[in-house]
């Protein structure tokens, strides 16, 4: 979402009707984000900008509180902000507007400093890793690390309604599975991959997929930050939910970097993780069959 100069001088407007500035001593704007807002109410507000921020009469300012992390700092202070996240515990004292837990915004001030914020913290990242990010074959990495991230992730962007279409099965309901599906994901506790393969399956009830949209269907969820119980879960919830199925099974057996890169190291370690529904939960005979194909 894009945000403009007309955007900001309107918010700004907002804002000052909400402060009652008699309580504040000065403004101290949060770097990076926070400058500018912190500079456009000091003029507006006639309070001095600080540039450490000591006492509790300090208004602080930020650009959006998701998190929380940034202003955990200043927990005796007002904040205002101009946006909020959707899911912030803590909802800053004066703010103008909630916003989508996915909606990214692209403040204008962020891009005339001809950067966009996630190549500027890749900087960053590379920078705390002791690297030099002007040296040449790092020029590029932060521009290519932010369209990898695009792709791997693009899981949150897709909506499992416009991947399915649902036919007739034509009396079919014998087990439909698809084995042996590649699945790349990242572990959402240290945002390291794990990789190996799906088996999705279903017994149908009056209705059958296209047999891609299992393949899709597993694309979707692993393209998000993930534990591997949660996945399969997903899975066998969508399939449920577009096909209503007699049964489903979604069975991923995988390898984590998080845990042959870091940690205890186990080079040779796998997981494997199973959500069954329906015929396949209760059914003893329908669960071996299944098993028996995969195998």
């Amino acid at each position: 979402m894009d945000y403009t100069r007309a955007d900001f001088s309107r918010d700004v407007d907002i804002l000052v009707g909400q402060i009652d500035h008699k309580k504040y001593r000065a403004i101290y704007g949060i770097p990076n984000g926070g400058i500018p807002l912190s500079i456009a109410l000091s003029q507006r507000l006639q309070l001095p900008l600080m540039d450490i921020p000591v006492g509790h009469d300090i208004l602080i300012a930020d650009d959006i509180v998701d998190t929380g992390l940034t202003i955990s700092p200043f927990v005796q202070n007002d904040i205002v902000c101009i946006h909020v996240k959707s899911y912030t515990p803590n909802k800053p004292k004066y703010y103008v507007r909630e916003v989508d837990k996915l909606d990214w915004i692209d403040y204008w001030w962020e891009k005339n400093s001809n950067a966009s914020t996630i190549e500027d913290n890749v900087t960053r990242i590379l920078q705390f890793i002791g690297e030099d990010p002007t040296r040449e074959g790092l020029q590029e990495t932060p521009k290519r690390v932010a369209k990898s991230l695009e792709f791997m992730f693009s899981g949150y962007k897709q909506d499992p309604t416009n991947l399915i279409k649902v036919f007739d099965s034509n009396n079919y309901d014998e087990i439909v599975l698809l084995k042996d599906i590649e699945v790349y994901s990242h572990c959402e506790h240290h945002i390291l991959p794990f990789f190996g393969k799906a088996h999705v399956a279903y017994i149908p009830d009056g209705k059958v997929l296209g047999v891609s949209k299992l393949a899709r269907i597993v694309d979707m969820y692993s393209k998000r930050l993930q534990i591997q119980e949660r996945l399969c879960q997903q899975v066998t919830e969508c399939l449920e939910t577009y096909l209503h199925p007699k049964g489903a099974a979604c069975i991923i057996e995988a390898s984590h970097l998080c845990m042959r890169m870091r940690g205890v190291q186990k080079q040779h370690s796998s997981m494997i993780t199973s959500s069954l529904t329906g015929a396949f939960l209760d059914n003893m005979t329908s669960r071996q069959e299944l098993m028996g194909l995969i195998k």
